[in-house]
């Protein structure tokens, strides 16, 4: 495929004689005579490179740079002109021009110019075309659901996001507070900044403080040298800290500081370390409540909830159910290699009536299980697990015991009675499997 050069000079002759000398070179090159005609093809066209007269009929070629590369970033431009200054040079290289060069004088230097802006532009458009798919999957257009409550909790996060405000972000396990964590970093300026997400309750305050912060070399046995830690290599990014209710009470002071004063001293350190980050943080406790009981540092409860989202568990979103198992059983399929299969409505009636205590990461598993059991097209209630308490024969509640039964029977046959696997596809340990077979008598 040809690569695209819009050359803009009202001047025919000049641009017919450009037009031909970069076309024999192997480029596609398109014309426009006026600015308003350049910025119409820029949009139509698939254009890596613009030559541009400084002065044109309409605009100043110049001042056209910064518009060019406001709507297509990746986009080079060299302008042309007859009479350079040292003044329009300058301006055009801080509007984002590649280069400034004079007709008639530097007319050797075109080829090998386009050949070097080419190559750079073609870089920046894979650049820019990933960081598109990256904004897209991260940003609030991948958060699923339809029901008032979470498009209500989305149109509060958007309106955050372009900011550079702390937020808190309420909610049981599984609700989804990660990935509007996400979906605000990736919306917001420092978008192409890091985003950094740690879990503090995955760390002893020891090791979680060493993690956020650093450390000196020497601080503590095993601390051979400097390390970086995760504020520091967000630098001008964002950082996300989940379970933040989990930091004890000596690390939520030194966080109050870096909220504070965008400082902090690594561990075994004297001297502070400043850095230019945006911090989100999420928890499932009460923060005020912990507050009040001396748990939490009230201080810190204050700046951390200067804007507070609360999502709502997927009980109080029900309507969104069948569109989130849909994308999930689309997603698995397509890894397993299976054809999307339908659910039919006892499936989906099972998934409506359940209370999903783990909420989308519970229904997210339960879907992941289901397109590893199904063979069919139709999803039936036999492929759910146990607890949702089914009896397949006549759609009523059951016994438990008797559908954990007949369950563990359909898994073994479907496994030809391999117990490993059996026990592998319940989610359940080889010993409890056994210990079900004699409690079940099954052979």
């Amino acid at each position: 495929m040809q690569n695209t050069i819009l050359i803009i000079d009202d001047e025919k002759k000049l641009n017919d004689l450009l037009t031909r000398i970069i076309g024999l070179e192997g480029f596609r090159v398109v014309q426009a005579f006026t600015g308003k005609e350049g910025l119409k093809l820029l949009q139509q066209e698939d254009v890596l490179l613009v030559l541009s007269d400084v002065k044109l009929p309409d605009v100043n070629g110049v001042d056209l740079v910064k518009t060019i590369k406001e709507k297509k970033p990746y986009v080079e431009v060299i302008n042309l002109t007859a009479y350079g200054t040292i003044a329009d040079g300058v301006r055009a290289i801080q509007n984002g021009a590649f280069n400034y060069i004079t007709k008639g004088d530097d007319n050797d230097k075109i080829i090998p110019l386009v050949n070097q802006a080419i190559e750079k532009a073609i870089l920046q458009q894979r650049i820019f075309e990933l960081e598109k798919k990256v904004t897209k999957k991260y940003s609030f257009s991948g958060i699923i659901g339809n029901s008032k409550s979470i498009q209500e909790a989305i149109t509060l996060a958007r309106k955050v996001s372009v900011t550079d405000t702390t937020v808190l972000l309420l909610g049981e396990t599984g609700t989804g507070k990660e990935v509007f964590a996400s979906a605000i970093h990736y919306e917001s300026e420092r978008r192409l900044m890091p985003f950094v997400a740690i879990n503090c309750s995955s760390f002893s305050a020891e090791l979680l403080e060493s993690e956020l912060f650093g450390y000196k070399a020497g601080a503590f046995t095993g601390a051979l040298k400097d390390k970086k830690g995760l504020l520091e290599e967000a630098q001008h990014g964002t950082v996300f800290l989940d379970e933040i209710g989990e930091m004890s009470l000596d690390l939520q002071a030194k966080l109050l500081r870096v909220l504070e004063s965008k400082t902090f001293i690594k561990v075994g350190d004297t001297q502070t370390t400043k850095v230019n980050i945006r911090i989100l943080a999420a928890t499932n406790r009460d923060l005020q409540k912990e507050a009040e009981a001396g748990k939490f540092r009230l201080d810190l409860f204050y700046r951390l909830s200067v804007f507070t989202i609360s999502l709502p568990s997927l009980n109080e979103r029900k309507s969104d159910i069948e569109l989130l198992a849909n994308y999930y059983l689309k997603d698995f399929s397509a890894k397993m290699g299976k054809r999307n299969p339908k659910m039919d409505n006892g499936f989906l009636d099972l998934l409506n009536r359940h209370q999903w205590k783990g909420n989308i990461r519970e229904l997210k598993n339960v879907m992941e299980r289901v397109m590893i059991m199904a063979d069919e097209d139709t999803l039936t209630p036999d492929l759910l697990p146990a607890e949702f308490k089914y009896d397949t024969v006549n759609h009523s509640a059951v016994d438990l015991a008797t559908i954990e039964r007949q369950h563990i029977q359909k898994i073994l046959a479907r496994t030809n009675g391999n117990k490993t696997e059996t026990a592998r596809l319940l989610g359940i340990g080889l010993t409890t499997l056994y210990r079900k077979l004699d409690e079940y008598k099954i052979n």
